[in-house]
């Protein structure tokens, strides 16, 4: 569903997934925290030409509890570069969930990086 709002390009509908303390973690940039940073965030990324992100979640745990559990998995950005060319990164990721007090899970810890470049 949150890979489905974000093929959506729907702003609100990608934000709402993250609690609104969430902490997200983009490679190589300082955290963003909050979900007011988050959606500017994301409204930013959105607007960078040829972007599109996707992502598949490889591993999913809860614990006993289960008010908190976490993912791991892949990720593919795309977007063009200054001079028009595509450019795609691979990547992983981790995530942080937490139900709140509806039971909803949300995520709160969204953290990736890029994968190595291929070996030449």
């Amino acid at each position: 569903m949150w890979a489905a709002a974000a093929a959506g390009r729907d702003v609100e509908r990608i934000v709402s997934f993250w609690a609104d303390d969430a902490i997200v973690i983009p490679p190589g940039q300082l955290a963003i925290i909050g979900k007011d940073a988050i959606r500017d965030y994301v409204t930013a990324s959105l607007k960078i030409p040829g972007f599109s992100i996707q992502w598949k979640t490889t591993r999913f745990t809860i614990a006993r509890a289960c008010d908190l559990a976490y993912g791991v998995g892949t990720n593919q950005v795309s977007f063009n570069d200054e001079n028009g060319n595509r450019v795609t990164l691979g990547g992983k990721a981790v995530t942080i969930w937490r139900t709140d007090n509806g039971g909803v899970w949300k995520c709160v810890v969204d953290i990736w990086n890029d994968d190595p470049p291929p070996e030449k």
